[in-house]
């Protein structure tokens, strides 16, 4: 544990709180992904099998469990509670196309071809690209709201963060897993783009609007 990690994780959490919070107060899902939110619960249940099986510390535990349960909350009250105000016509990015090559570099680019390596591998992977589906509709839509952006803002936060992480134990360490290095790079240069237009736009005041 470092400021860094423990920053990201504050933010990734802030994240999370920013959108349940947004739903259960306007009581809508508008403008969220449910397909994103679901690629986030696959990644959180397939990284955090080992809940029962391996006890890190109570943080780590506390952690594991917040990240699959708050994941499952989100899709039920999109899909369940206030289904009526998803916008499904919207939300329509194809996530096969980021679900069959994640399995696929899971099963060949792994540390260990074991079961619970790979389901890890897999998480990593499919993490990077998780958001897509939310960044695609923003972009159908044409705007987002500012709760929206924050709640994007916060969620990319956390993976620069991590980042300045991996920087900060390689050099004091000596550690480095580039399989989460590479991804998490990936992951944070998919935000550049929102990063540019949340500086400029949202933090000005006003509704951020990306080009269709």
């Amino acid at each position: 544990m470092n400021l860094f990690r423990l920053c990201g994780d504050l933010s990734h959490l802030l994240a999370i709180i920013i959108l349940l919070l947004k739903m259960w107060k306007t009581r809508s899902c508008a403008g969220i992904s449910g397909k994103s939110q679901i690629l986030f619960l696959c990644v959180f249940v397939s990284r955090y099998l080992d809940l029962f099986s391996n006890f890190i510390s109570v943080y780590n535990t506390a952690m594991k469990v917040f990240f699959i349960g708050s994941a499952a909350a989100t899709v039920y009250l999109m899909y369940v509670k206030f289904k009526a105000t998803y916008d499904g016509n919207h939300d329509t990015f194809r996530v096969e196309f980021l679900l069959g090559p994640c399995i696929l570099l899971a099963l060949a680019l792994n540390h260990e071809f074991s079961v619970m390596e790979i389901l890890w591998t897999f998480s990593i992977y499919l993490e990077s690209v998780a958001i897509l589906p939310q960044l695609f509709m923003v972009s159908k839509t044409g705007e987002a709201e500012s709760i929206t952006s924050h709640y994007l803002f916060a969620l990319g936060s956390y993976r620069g963060l991590y980042i300045l992480n991996w920087v900060y134990r390689y050099y004091t360490e000596s550690f480095y897993d580039i399989i989460a290095i590479v991804a998490g790079c990936v992951q944070t240069i998919l935000y550049c783009d929102f990063f540019y237009l949340y500086i400029t736009k949202v933090m000005k005041g006003k509704k951020l609007q990306l080009p269709a």
